[in-house]
């Protein structure tokens, strides 16, 4: 799943280090709802959340259970408007991945 969020990398690094225990919190909440691998990446104005979720609806049911905190972090960051939906994709295995 991939996520793209209207947002400066160095403002949510900072939202996060004033709320850290929200933001693990959020984390391993994922975690019970079948994340099995979270990253961020950020430039170009945006954040990109990837993660490999057990199924999209796994990744719903997360999303449901901590949209509102999530939304506070995203707004203490300074989120301008509204992230692009998620996006899901499936691995491919080709041999060449390392």
């Amino acid at each position: 799943m991939t996520l793209r969020l209207p947002l400066d990398a160095d403002n949510l690094e900072r939202a996060v280090a004033q709320d850290r225990d929200a933001f693990l919190q959020i984390a391993e909440n994922a975690k019970e709802h079948g994340c099995i691998h979270h990253s961020f990446y950020g430039g170009d104005g945006e954040v990109i959340a990837v993660d490999e979720w057990e199924t999209p609806e796994a990744f719903q049911s997360f999303w449901d259970d901590q949209g509102p905190a999530i939304g506070q972090l995203m707004a203490s960051a300074g989120i301008q408007g509204e992230p692009a939906p998620p996006s899901f994709h499936q691995k491919l295995t080709l041999g060449d991945g390392f």
